[in-house]
Formats: C-alpha cells, sequence, structure tokens
C-alpha cells in the first residue's frame, strides 16, 4: 500500500507559516555570500525594473530617492544631460521611420491604381 503524501492543505495555517519560516531561515544560511548577492541583486532589479502602473513606479522612485538621499536629484540630473541627445535621436529615427512608412504606403496605393489602369 502507498503511503499518501503530504500537502500543504494537510497543516494549518499556523503550522504552514512556521514551516514557510523555518525554509527561509535555513534556506538563507546554506547559501554563500556570492549566491546571496546574486538573489538580493536579482530580487531589486525584478522590484526596481519591472515596475507595472504608476504606484509600483512611484514606489521605486521613492526607493531610489530614499537610498540616494540628498544625491539623488544631482545623478537624475546627470541622466538627464547624459541621455538628452540619445532622446533627441531616437525621436528622430522614429519620426523618420513613420515618414518613410507613410511614403511607402502612398506608393503602393499609387501602383495599384496605376496597374489597375494596365488591365
Amino acid at each position: 500500500m502507498k503511503n499518501k503524501s503530504i500537502s500543504y492543505a494537510d497543516l494549518s495555517k499556523k503550522q504552514l507559516q512556521h514551516l514557510k519560516e523555518l525554509y527561509i531561515q535555513k534556506k538563507v544560511k546554506s547559501m554563500s555570500l556570492k549566491d546571496l548577492k546574486e538573489f538580493v541583486q536579482e530580487i531589486i532589479s525584478h522590484q526596481i525594473n519591472d515596475t507595472i502602473g504608476k504606484e509600483e513606479e512611484m514606489e521605486a522612485w521613492r526607493e531610489m530617492s530614499n537610498f540616494y538621499g540628498d544625491e539623488f536629484e544631482i545623478i537624475v540630473n546627470e541622466i538627464q544631460k547624459k541621455y538628452i541627445n540619445y532622446e533627441t535621436l531616437q525621436n528622430f529615427e522614429e519620426d523618420t521611420q513613420e515618414h518613410r512608412l507613410k511614403l511607402l504606403e502612398k506608393n503602393i496605393t499609387e501602383t495599384e491604381k496605376k496597374d489597375m489602369w494596365d488591365d
């Protein structure tokens, strides 16, 4: 006869909470410093880079602001200056690409009109 496998549903809420806490403590203790740093970097990266919506973006902004403190505004200004030309160039490239697509569509439409008269 096969033993029934235990699952989380077999535990009370308190027991499951205790099991999770025990796992967290043992898992962290078993990790090397390198593993811990990589794990924390992954978590923070996800927390800051993968924001969804205005509320999460504002939360990430507050966290960065608190971390940098008085230097935050200076850092933001430096980044704005550094990437302003990049943004301008990217907007120009997008406008140019959009313009080329419109010309291509117009050309195709005019070619189709000419072909219609060739029959």
